[in-house]
């Protein structure tokens, strides 16, 4: 029996389904075979004619439905299987659809050398299947697969695969190519001693060993390692589907200074703004980042003019600058790829923080302030990267949530906090913004905790055994339990998540008709510090839930003299994906049928009705 925070919609289980099918119809075939030739030898006498042909009738007319069943279900089965994973809009929100449903990644992001060796590797991929996860992120990096100019090797990949699979494990690969974290640490060395074909930016006069964005030279090379790496792998994942995305690069831009100052960069920056640039400001001008429209406004949303004049004096004028030729080798290293194996691709950012200067964080990635340069980039037959991501550690994960779940932008988190932290927050992520990844940093060392013993001989502690991080894996089962009805309830905007503390300790928000004010859990004088979780509407007055420590209550949007009562609450869980209900919660449970409580002491399930009265 599958553990139930296991997503069944495994590459295995598919795999095996359409295998099943086939045998299936092969059978039918075979005794439908049988039954007409058993016919013909009984036939040969002609008193029995008549009388065996009716009985071979009858009998095919019993299997001929059975076949024909069995024969759509195969290309039902197959043509899922033909399409690759996608995103596709779903009512209110955006959704990554893998053979032919919803699928929410319930992820943790390698470190960065954890997986260039199959050995190392090998023993961790268990436990990170035993903690929850339904998908890794990991880094493959173009050193490896092009080790000399023109030869690919795709070892490690196939490896990878092999062994995410052995665990039901879905993959999204890291690109980590010209550059990660603002450096040039991953291009194979044949790359690197090339400064002359493959140049470099500069700051103060020098070169530093950053490749330089504006080069086609590089550009191209990593598009051709690209995009032979997207044809292996829909040659040998087309159907299984275990890679779901692609990152393209990993947080992109220039640190140390706003930007380039090569010889090559100050002629581009003297030079006219591409005119595609002022035009998508001005044709997408209402939903616009409100810090880039301001630029643009104070200095007169000229359609023309040199960067300095367009945008102004200063830094934000270079990462404006930078982000237009980042995003543009970037788009065209995601398209190229994508024109071989079309499956969704995005690019990460290095956060910089309110006062902090361009250089000091990765100038030109993909900041909020920046995304429509980066749009405005985009080829024109179509954007090569889909998603712009956060990497996600600021304390005011809800604010940066916020800017980068916008218009076209659905939220993914290839990079972000796990532990406690982590658990509370993708609760956050996927309910109140249909996050279609979640994904901790380090995964492998952050899932697990030290455990001190004694050590008698020496008459001190050591480290003891490592065992699975609790906080993270409940959070992610039970976002899985919930997953087929919550995606379904997104799609109808009635599905909200929430993170409470003292400073933030309640929140209101319109939920399928109602008024849902929810709030720290408390009962007899006692309030919980922290709270988290998600509710989504199941029926006209029914309502799953799912978190710890909070406590919701229900009005009416318009007010008047109808009141709205908590009918019932049971706690529970889904087996096999029904709903298993567990106590009914009345009394201190319910704070005598003034609210529904999901208390603070497990991360759990309950299912909640209302009523209405005057």
């Amino acid at each position: 029996m599958w553990p139930p925070w296991r997503n069944r919609s495994s590459p295995v289980s598919h795999r095996m389904s359409q295998n099943v099918l086939m045998w299936t119809l092969c059978a039918l075939c075979m005794v439908t075979f049988s039954v007409i030739q058993s016919g013909r030898q009984r036939c040969l006498k002609p008193k029995h004619l008549e009388f065996r042909q009716v009985s071979i009738m009858r009998k095919l007319t019993f299997l001929l439905p059975i076949a024909i069943l069995a024969t759509s279900l195969v290309q039902q089965v197959t043509a899922q299987g033909s399409v690759a994973p996608h995103l596709e809009k779903r009512g209110a929100i955006t959704q990554l659809i893998v053979d032919g449903k919803p699928f929410v990644m319930l992820s943790g992001e390698l470190s960065n050398s954890t997986s260039s060796n199959l050995e190392y590797i090998k023993p961790i991929w268990s436990k990170l299947a035993a903690a929850g996860l339904n998908t890794v992120v990991t880094p493959l990096s173009w050193e490896l697969v092009e080790p000399t100019e023109g030869k690919y090797d795709f070892t490690l990949v196939d490896g990878l695969l092999a062994q995410a699979r052995a665990e039901h494990l879905r993959v999204v690969f890291l690109w980590l190519a010209s550059w990660k974290n603002g450096m040039s640490s991953y291009p194979p060395v044949w790359v690197k001693q090339d400064t002359k074909r493959f140049p470099r930016m500069m700051l103060n006069g020098v070169k530093v060993g950053v490749l330089s964005p504006q080069a086609a030279a590089t550009r191209d090379a990593d598009a051709r390692a690209f995009a032979a790496l997207m044809a292996h792998i829909k040659a040998v994942d087309s159907t299984e589907h275990t890679v779901l995305m692609m990152q393209v690069e990993n947080e992109v831009g220039l640190l140390g200074g706003s930007r380039d100052h090569s010889p090559e960069a100050d002629k581009a920056f003297a030079s006219a703004v591409p005119a595609e640039l002022p035009q998508f400001l001005k044709a997408h001008r209402a939903n616009l980042d409100p810090e880039l429209l301001t630029l643009w406004e104070q200095n007169g949303e000229k359609m023309s003019g040199t960067w300095s004049e367009v945008f102004g004096q200063g830094v934000r004028a270079d990462e404006i600058f930078m982000a237009w030729h980042y995003a543009r080798y970037v788009h065209s290293v995601a398209a190229q790829g994508k024109a071989v194996y079309d499956i969704p691709m995005f690019v990460n950012c290095w956060l910089g923080g309110d006062g902090v200067k361009p250089g000091d964080y990765p100038s030109g990635g993909p900041q909020p302030r920046v995304v429509d340069v980066w749009r405005a980039a985009a080829p024109a037959n179509g954007p090569g990267i889909d998603i712009y991501a956060p990497d996600l550690y600021h304390p005011d994960f809800v604010g940066w949530s916020n800017r980068y779940h916008r218009d076209g932008n659905p939220l993914f988190m290839p990079e972000t906090n796990g532990g406690a932290t982590g658990a509370a927050n993708v609760f956050y992520a996927v309910g109140e913004h249909a996050a279609i990844c979640f994904s901790p940093f380090a995964i492998e060392r952050t899932l697990t905790v030290d455990f001190l013993k004694p050590d008698s001989a020496a008459g001190n502690t050591v480290f003891g055994i490592h065992i699975p991080s609790p906080d993270l894996s409940a959070s992610y089962r039970t976002i899985a339990q919930v997953w087929p009805q919550l995606a379904e309830a997104q799609a109808k905007g009635n599905a909200h998540g929430f993170l409470l503390d003292k400073a933030h300790p309640s929140v209101d928000f319109p939920i399928n008709g109602y008024i849902a004010h929810v709030s720290l859990d408390g009962v007899f004088g006692y309030t919980a510090d922290k709270g988290f979780g998600l509710i989504y509407a199941t029926g006209p007055a029914e309502f799953m839930g799912a978190g710890s420590g909070f406590k919701v209550s229900f009005s009416l949007p318009n007010g008047g003299s109808t009141q709205v009562g908590i009918g019932t609450v049971d706690e529970g869980k889904f087996v096999d994906g029904q709903w298993v209900a567990g106590r009914r919660l009345n009394g201190d449970e319910n704070d005598q049928g003034n609210s529904w409580r999901v208390d603070q002491f497990a991360t759990q399930i309950e299912k909640a009705t209302v009523y209405k009265f005057e």
